[in-house]
């Protein structure tokens, strides 16, 4: 159950940091609150993965799976570009995150 709290975790981590860009620095009630909650959320589902998993296995895969969750955004809603070498380096990153997994 403790990966399954994490890859919520992880997945609340892409929400928020989509809302504090759309947050203006924090000048939008919406977005602002959303992110809040999003952060909330987020840190209270890694809380449970960090009661049975090793703390620096959880904090590397919730950022793994927050860079690259929001890596993906950026590139398919937000325009952003999509070179090789963003690619390589998502699948890197995803690749350290199964290794932690397989490790854990």
């Amino acid at each position: 159950m403790a990966w399954a709290w994490l890859a919520l975790a992880g997945a609340l981590e892409v929400v928020w940091v989509v809302l504090l860009k759309r947050a203006d620095g924090f000048t939008r009630l919406w977005p602002s609150l959303g992110c809040v909650a999003g952060m909330a959320g987020s840190f209270w589902f890694m809380s449970q993965a960090l009661r049975t998993l090793p703390m620096g296995t959880v904090y590397a895969v919730w950022t793994g799976i927050g860079a690259a969750g929001a890596l993906v955004w950026g590139i398919a809603m937000e325009g952003e570009p999509l070179t090789a070498v963003r690619v390589v380096c998502v699948v890197l990153i995803l690749a350290g995150v199964a290794g932690l997994k397989l490790g854990a």
